[in-house]
């Protein structure tokens, strides 16, 4: 059964800096693409990063230059690392992994940001 886990989050200062992690299990995602996603309460769920088999990435306007997505195919995982923090970037964050074409294979499980003072 494919499962993706996720770790990394916590509570941060804004300015402060943080790496998510996501492991995908039951399944080599070298072939597929991953993302990440986040929802605020009362919010959509909403694109924040995505890295394709090929290392082709995409990010969101908000994110570009603070966040990095990356994966290491020998540990079938993806990371985010965020830095420059800000309070609008709370939310819980969600691990996908899509077929090349977008079609979703599993969510992970998702794990919350919490950026304050």
């Amino acid at each position: 059964q494919v499962q993706l886990v996720e770790s990394g989050g916590g509570l941060v200062h804004p300015g402060g800096s943080l790496t998510l992690s996501c492991a995908a299990s039951g399944i080599n995602s070298n072939s597929n693409t991953m993302g990440w996603y986040r929802q605020a309460p009362e919010k959509q769920r909403e694109l924040v990063a995505a890295i394709t088999s090929s290392d082709n990435r995409n990010y969101a306007d908000s994110v570009k230059g603070r966040f990095t997505i990356s994966r290491d195919n020998a540990k079938n995982t993806v990371y985010l690392q965020m830095n420059s923090l800000k309070p609008e970037d709370t939310a819980v964050y969600y691990c996908r992994l899509s077929t090349t074409r977008g079609f979703l294979i599993a969510w992970g499980q998702g794990t919350q940001v919490t950026v304050s003072a």
